[in-house]
């Protein structure tokens, strides 16, 4: 197995020849309206609906959108055109949204030029540079979720009124009562040939988790992507909302998006122990190769500059702020540790095969979550790194790891701090990492200055 990714710079990723495979392939399959779509630096699904009609126009030239009005994408009101180029390998029918309907991931161009405040851009540059090192990233996402009503005062409460016990995860009655919502996001997922292999109840009172199969690094972001889409329209059919916010009940288990990552070359697996190092029968932790044990290094090194992409919303830190929920625990992590089979720690080692990173959460950028992890491991198997002892706090030693940073202003610190991190932003032209912290910075600093129902409760006759 190998990635689909370009092999050279991001000025020379080859743009689409119209050749009319998009129009023949649409017309085949009883396709009446393609669905352009690209993320902007949030993860917001941007796109424009072209008729099959147009569809050899689409794959020969795109189609244009203004891009200041995208969102978080790098332009301003004068800047030209963002010119959406369809990538024909992500074509995906999604007749459960909408009969006729198909999705195509596109790569928006500025000037005839991949442009690099596009997630996707980036992180197929990331993934040319590992490439270049013969190195192929794979990747599985767990996209987890909750459905839920708004009450006609804005309050949120679960979409099943009966879902309300303390420890609701992997309850069956709960899991049966969102039957019709979980089987239709299950069988839309296999009829995409995605491996769908396990629908659950998760920790919180109305929160759900669907797996797929894992796959090269792009095609997974790719399907997280579409993934979101295709859970918030068959919600929406139903009365409800799919949000993946991460922690839209204060007390209750926070939404995650576990990563898990493995490297390869050449269709081989190079995590296992005895494999890809070449430090003979030396191993790394937990049964893991020398290499792995690098990349995992450079993970939790660039753990605190990685966490403002990892989770990128104020609200990311209530989940990783919590100390306790209605279940009894958090599920996620708040030092930069590692273990076993142990679901406590920023990354998880549940097999050789494979690390798993579980401080991303369900607002993350799938696309640029994967390019700063894999600039941050590749970075750890340049420089030789060690992982260290695993666990909370480093053999002998009295003093714990090092804590995530507790709220969004501090991890956009700890990304401006960090070059490794900053360089994965900037990787397909410079300026996207000063533009996504200036981005965060403002975030945090708008949320700052609203009032809430806290502050009158605390300190209204308080003096």
């Amino acid at each position: 197995m190998t990635l689909d990714v370009f092999p050279g710079p991001v000025d020379a990723l080859p743009s689409p020849t119209g050749s009319g495979e998009l129009a023949a392939r649409a017309r085949a399959d009883g396709v009446r309206f393609l669905l352009a779509l690209f993320v902007d630096l949030t993860g917001k699904p941007c796109a424009k609906l072209v008729p099959v009609e147009a569809a050899d126009e689409f794959e020969r030239d795109g189609v244009g959108f203004a891009g200041f009005a995208v969102g978080a994408i790098g332009q301003r009101p004068a800047d030209p055109d963002l010119i959406a180029l369809p990538d024909l390998a992500s074509y995906t029918l999604l007749p459960q949204v909408r009969d006729g309907l198909a999705l195509v991931h596109c790569d928006p161009h500025v000037d005839g030029k991949p442009w690099p405040f596009a997630p996707r851009v980036i992180l197929k540059t990331m993934l040319a540079r590992a490439s270049e090192r013969e190195l192929d990233l794979f990747a599985g996402a767990e996209v987890e979720y909750f459905l839920v009503n708004r009450d006609v005062d804005g309050r949120l409460t679960p979409a099943d009124a009966r879902d309300g016990a303390a420890r609701p995860c992997y309850d069956a009655r709960g899991l049966t009562r969102m039957y019709d919502h979980l089987t239709g996001v299950s069988m839309a997922m296999n009829a995409l040939g995605w491996g769908n292999y396990a629908n659950d109840h998760e920790d919180a009172n109305g929160q759900f988790e669907q797996n797929f199969a894992y796959a090269d690094a792009l095609t997974t972001a790719d399907r997280v992507i579409t993934a979101r889409y295709l859970i918030s329209m068959l919600a929406e059919q139903r009365g409800m909302t799919a949000t993946f916010m991460p922690k839209p009940f204060a007390d209750q288990t926070g939404s995650g998006m576990h990563l898990h990552l493995s490297l390869w070359r050449a269709g081989r697996a190079l995590f296992p122990a005895g494999e890809g190092g070449g430090d003979g029968a030396r191993s790394g932790p937990f049964g893991l190769s020398v290499l792995a044990g690098r990349f995992l290094a450079g993970v939790l090194a660039h753990a605190p500059g990685m966490q403002a992409v990892l989770g990128p919303t104020v609200n990311s830190y209530k989940r990783t702020g919590a100390t306790s929920t209605r279940s009894g625990a958090t599920w996620s992590p708040r030092q930069v540790s590692y273990g076993g089979n142990d679901r406590t720690h920023f990354v998880r080692v549940p097999d050789p095969h494979r690390i798993e990173l579980r401080g991303t959460d369900g607002s993350a950028n799938p696309y640029l979550a994967l390019a700063v992890v894999l600039a941050a491991g590749l970075d750890g198997i340049e420089l030789d790194l060690d992982p260290g002892s695993p666990g909370l706090a480093q053999a002998g030693e009295s003093s714990p790891r090092p804590a995530l940073p507790p709220t969004l202003l501090h991890a956009v610190e700890a990304l401006d701090a960090d070059p490794v991190v900053r360089g994965a932003l900037d990787a397909a032209g410079a300026g996207v990492s000063s533009y996504f912290a200036e981005l965060k910075r403002d975030e945090f600093f708008a949320w700052h200055a609203t009032v809430s129902s806290w502050e009158h409760d605390r300190y209204l006759t308080a003096f």
